[in-house]
């Protein structure tokens, strides 16, 4: 096979996302005020920049306040300034308002903007590409590569053109080098590269385990009378059983559109439990459905979020390159927010290397952007949300009492720092152990089936390409997931990826895995009890195409 070819560049990104982008803004900045040329390239593995984006979201612009300070005269898409704040508590026909003054400061919003942060993305490429930087869309980053010290001197993308049997198609073409002084990782939750690095550099020793959610959002045009340009709602309660973390937001944006997403922390111990259908029953509450009738679903996707917060971070930094945004886990949990965090990384990062190429370094640890980050504000937010998390996690109704005197009483400062003992998937129960869960059918109006939703994400994926949801041992999924949970696979999935099927006499089964349909949550990657599922990036340009989303 041929030998790749390869591109030298100061600074390489692996990730378009909030954290991405600004790390390279930033370095040209820093570039441009210091007169010092310096080539920066940003890798994107969705089809555009924005396009395998999916947040809530209301963004806290402080960070891009002091990135890009004139982000208003430059048309920035932060266009719908939240006006009002609710939040409910949900029983299964009714609801209960929080007043105002008993709400924490994490649930108030006052100026903050109800975005779609794939806009703010395609925003942020504009503005980097007007500084030199080079990004490439549609290119997944595939591999890491490292020098005979053992620091990292870049990343490969993937060979295109290869068929499932992993041999070289007609349109097979070789994958690029991309070498870099540093390699900066943005590749969101669980990134695969990230993953791979936090394994070989041990990164995660000392520190809690990472944990998870999934958040499931739908985009949907409702009637104008019903709409309220930046009313931010979030809710907590029904459907969700109260040992099970999870809530909603409903944002409305602009044109009538709003946001609509449900997220459930993936520590749940219920095999028999759906994230999918749980987020389908939540809108069929009275107090939702109200906002959603006579209104048109446009678009739906679902993305893992890393909420273990302070006690979850990894050390940052290796030879030859960093870990940002939520490749590290910089999610505020509390406030559901990430995009500021992410985005704050990535200058505290940007600013390291900076000063470190202008010292003739490279290939080295840029120990400036931990020390930066431990002397900073971003620190000082994630310090005062960290036992958000761990309370929640103890049951609605004890995490609801803890939070208030947490955030409210000691305004985040408690002399006491509680912990993640437990991995997600170590914490489903046995089958047997377990109560089914049964839920109703999708009446096509609030709620819908799995297929329709993904056919609106836009997935695609070429067919004949190796499959990018790969098995360490294929026995596992019947020997052990469906002996032991009933095959969770098929419920976490919220693009109905994996399904358990059957001879014609219902005998013999086995894991059938649809990886069209995958949105790149990874979601499968996190909580399959065995660890047996690894997600890898598939060809480039491959999975959703979210958009306004």
């Amino acid at each position: 096979m041929a030998q790749r070819e390869a591109m030298e560049y100061d600074v390489v990104i692996v990730g378009a996302g909030p954290a991405g982008l600004a790390a390279a803004i930033r370095l040209k900045q820093l570039a441009a005020q210091q007169q010092r040329e310096t080539s920066v390239c940003v890798l994107e593995k969705g089809s555009e920049v924005g396009a395998h984006i999916l947040s809530g979201a209301v963004m806290d612009p402080r960070a891009l306040n002091e990135l890009i300070p004139d982000w208003q005269k430059l048309n920035a898409p932060l266009n719908a300034p939240v006006v009002e704040d609710r939040f409910l508590f949900l029983t299964e026909s009714g609801s209960w308002k929080v007043p105002g003054f008993m709400l924490p400061a994490c649930f108030t919003n006052h100026g903050y903007y109800v975005v779609s942060l794939g806009n703010v993305c395609r925003w942020l490429a504009q503005q980097a590409e007007g500084l030199g930087v080079e990004i490439f869309p549609g290119f997944a980053a595939a591999e890491v590569l490292y020098g005979q010290d053992g620091a990292v001197r870049g990343v490969a993308t993937g060979d295109m053109g290869i068929g499932r049997d992993g041999k070289p198609t007609a349109g097979h073409q070789r994958g690029m080098e991309l070498r870099g002084r540093y390699t900066f990782f943005a590749e969101g939750c669980r990134g695969h590269l990230g993953r791979q690095l936090q394994e070989r550099y041990n990164l995660r020793a000392g520190v809690d385990p990472q944990v998870y959610g999934i958040g499931l959002k739908e985009l949907w045009e409702i009637k104008p009378e019903k709409h309220k340009q930046g009313l931010v709602i979030h809710s907590a309660g029904w459907p969700l059983r109260n040992d099970t973390y999870g809530g909603s937001f409903l944002y409305h944006l602009e044109k009538n559109q709003v946001a609509i997403g449900f997220v459930v922390g993936l520590g749940y111990s219920n095999p028999y439990l759906n994230p999918y259908e749980e987020f389908q029953r939540y809108k069929t509450h009275p107090a939702i459905r109200t906002f959603l009738e006579g209104g048109k679903r446009i678009s739906y996707g679902a993305r893992a979020i890393a909420a273990g917060g302070l006690q979850s971070l990894p050390r940052l930094v290796f030879p030859g390159g960093c870990l940002i945004g939520d490749d590290a886990g910089f999610l505020n949990a509390s406030r559901i927010k990430g995009s500021h965090a992410a985005m704050k990384s990535g200058m505290l990062a940007a600013e390291a290397a900076f000063a470190a190429l202008r010292a003739d370094r490279s290939h080295d640890e840029l120990g400036n952007y931990p020390e930066a980050f431990r002397g900073g504000w971003l620190r000082d937010e994630l310090h005062r949300a960290r036992n958000f998390k761990p309370w929640m996690s103890r049951g609605l109704a004890l995490g609801t009492l803890m939070v208030g005197v947490d955030q409210v009483v000691f305004g985040g400062r408690a002399p006491w720092t509680l912990r993640h003992h437990h991995a997600d998937h170590e914490m489903l129960k046995a089958k047997s152990e377990a109560e089914p869960i049964e839920y109703p059918k999708p009446d096509g109006v609030f709620s819908f089936d799995r297929l329709s939703s993904v056919f609106i994400s836009n997935a695609n994926h070429a067919e004949d390409q190796p499959c990018h949801l790969t098995l360490k041992d294929a026995a596992v999924p019947i020997q052990v997931n469906l002996e032991l949970y009933d095959a969770p696979e098929q419920r976490y999935c919220p693009a109905g990826v994996y399904e358990i099927v059957r001879d014609a006499d219902g005998r013999n089964p086995r894991l059938q895995i649809n990886a069209q349909n995958c949105v790149h949550c990874k979601t499968c990657d996190i909580k399959d009890p065995t660890q047996n599922i690894v997600w890898i990036a598939p060809e480039g340009g491959g999975g959703p195409n979210y958009p306004n989303m």
